[in-house]
């Protein structure tokens, strides 16, 4: 009883700018709680519409399920084999759904284990090898396509020889699968241009290249280069993947969603990609940050999605070297080596394009 009277005694004696700054703070306590309780609600209910990978989980369900209706796809196509138009047709949407599984890595990267990347690109990989196989067994190749042009240097006439299609009898002495699709092939000594237009086409070929110097420009679908030597190769907006094999003494300036490279040697990468450059059997290759520029380029690479600059060009996956210390086989370009940014639009004039 005497404490409560106590207790009354005080509370009568207390200011009346005190008793205020106790109601202000209990308001203030009730608005921080009711405020995070509102935010715990809308967390919540994002979560359940968002239709976006935000669990490694779901993100691997969904690949599964993709991969597994392409299986199913490429076995159908041999039931179409009497039908050669449309069984053309049905491989060039498999080559497409494959690029889009590819873009699918690449924008959900970022949160996806290395592990995970690894497995999941290791997979496409394969999708692409069965897929070519598919092509090669149930398509006939096509003829040559020559056209001869004579070019004259001094008192010397050169004659080349340009071919945009499947080169049979070397793809049968090499190893390496050579696409059958529009490209460069079989060249030396000159510079070679390529625009695309904006429907963002399809696939494109270099190989064969020795001391030339390649400019294309606009967005297309995917990059293949197999065999060069003492090249320069500036490339725009690629939507969905570069993969360069046997290289040597190069400078490669391009930016695509994901990058493969196979033994490559002495050759330096000025990239932009959305997801970590991947090397294989590769020695003394270095990598810098992208600086091509050229009349549209901010909109190509806007509407490739890869107008922002991630940072990946530094973050490179050797596969061939598994230990947790840096890999010998490959390094960052010292900035005073660097070229400077190259402006291809402002190059002379080409020898030859298509």
């Amino acid at each position: 009883m005497a404490s409560m009277e106590e207790n009354q005694s005080n509370n009568s004696t207390e200011k009346p700018q005190d008793i205020e700054k106790k109601h202000a703070a209990m308001i203030e306590r009730l608005s921080n709680l009711h405020q995070s309780r509102l935010q715990q609600q809308a967390i919540s209910r994002k979560s359940d519409s968002l239709p976006a990978f935000e669990s490694t989980e779901s993100f691997t369900d969904r690949f599964h399920e993709s991969k597994t209706s392409i299986e199913s796809e490429i076995n159908r196509c041999r039931s179409l084999v009497t039908d050669s138009t449309n069984l053309k047709s049905h491989l060039d949407k498999l080559s497409v759904s494959i690029s889009q599984l590819e873009k699918l890595v690449a924008e959900n990267s970022y949160f996806l284990p290395s592990y995970e990347v690894r497995a999941s690109l290791k997979t496409i990989s394969d999708l692409r090898e069965t897929l070519e196989r598919v092509n090669v067994e149930l398509l006939p190749k096509k003829k040559f396509s020559f056209k001869t042009k004579k070019k004259e240097q001094g008192n010397v006439v050169r004659t080349e020889t340009e071919n945009d299609g499947f080169d049979s009898v070397l793809a049968e002495k090499c190893s390496i699968q050579v696409r059958d699709s529009p490209g460069f092939r079989n060249k030396e000594g000159v510079v070679l241009v390529k625009s695309f237009g904006s429907s963002k086409e399809g696939d494109f070929t270099l190989s064969d290249l020795d001391s030339c110097e390649v400019r294309i420009t606009g967005c297309f679908r995917a990059l293949y280069i197999h065999r060069m030597s003492n090249c320069r190769v500036y490339v725009g907006p690629v939507l969905g993947s570069i993969l360069i094999e046997q290289v040597e003494d190069c400078l490669f300036m391009m930016a695509s969603h994901q990058m493969r490279i196979h033994h490559a040697k002495k050759t330096d990468f000025y990239l932009r990609v959305r997801s970590r450059p991947i090397i294989e059997d590769c020695n003394n290759v270095r990598f810098a940050p992208y600086l091509l520029s050229y009349q549209g380029i901010d909109k190509d690479l806007k509407d490739s999605s890869l107008d922002e600059e991630t940072g990946n060009w530094a973050n490179v996956d050797d596969f061939k070297w598994l230990r947790a210390v840096q890999s010998p086989n490959w390094s960052i370009l010292p900035e005073e080596e660097r070229v400077n940014a190259v402006k291809i639009s402002d190059l002379e004039t080409p020898s030859e394009d298509i």
